[in-house]
């Protein structure tokens, strides 16, 4: 028998890469999906994209223009990227300027677009609520109401199938989502988080993203095989 398609959306970091492994020891024929959606930078698909090559999946590479609407640092050179000393400067109480509006609504559906066309009735994305910089979208509520939609909107859903976003990281800290990694042989040295790497290919050390991954390792008591940068 074949086995079940899944798409995995892969950004190259730390939890996307987690998922794919996820998906895959679950028995899933996986199809990633990663975007250049104007990002200030494309270190994380060219990880992405040795992932998915180690992986043994098909990779698709999605164009769209993020840029054009501003509103984060990470779509805009002009809004700069928010450095830190220690993990504990972080707040999740207010929704930092590194929110990119509405972008897992919008990954989300292309996600959806190609299970349609794929088979699949499984979505992967690596959002989580636990050690994460308080983005309105990567909360259950928000992944509820998005299956919900979904099932609505489609030919799929309407016809008696059921896609579902699934979420296996949401609950679990940086430390958890490490060990269960490492428990499947993902190779995190590969993988990037940062938001503002160098331009020697190193990640900043200070940024929100960054600073997580660090207190994840630290926590799980596993040697950080994170590159960082050489530069002041």
């Amino acid at each position: 028998m074949s086995k079940p398609a899944a798409i995995v959306l892969l950004s190259g970091g730390l939890d996307s890469t987690t998922c794919l492994a996820i998906a895959q020891s679950e028995g899933f024929e996986v199809v990633a999906v990663s975007f250049r959606y104007g990002q200030r930078h494309t270190n994380e698909l060219e990880c992405a994209a040795a992932i998915a090559r180690s992986a043994g999946v098909e990779h698709l590479i999605v164009n769209i223009d993020l840029a054009a609407f501003g509103g984060s640092a990470l779509v805009d050179d002009s809004i700069e990227v928010p450095k830190h000393e220690s993990v504990e400067e972080l707040t999740a109480d207010s929704v930092p300027v590194t929110y990119v509006p509405a972008r897992n609504t919008i990954f989300l559906s292309f996600a959806t677009a190609v299970a349609e066309t794929r088979g699949a009735h499984d979505v992967f994305i690596g959002v989580n609520a636990v050690d994460y910089s308080g983005y309105p979208d990567c909360r259950p509520e928000f992944i509820e109401a998005f299956e919900a939609m979904a099932n609505l909107a489609t030919r799929e859903g309407v016809e008696g199938g059921r896609l579902c976003i699934r979420t296996p990281l949401i609950d679990l800290t940086k430390a958890q989502i490490i060990q269960r990694g490492l428990e499947l042989g993902v190779d995190y040295s590969v993988t990037l988080s940062c938001y503002d790497p160098t331009d020697d290919g190193g990640s900043c050390g200070h940024c929100d993203a960054c600073l997580l991954r660090a207190r994840g390792f630290a926590d799980a008591g596993i040697s950080d095989p994170t590159r960082y940068s050489t530069k002041a």
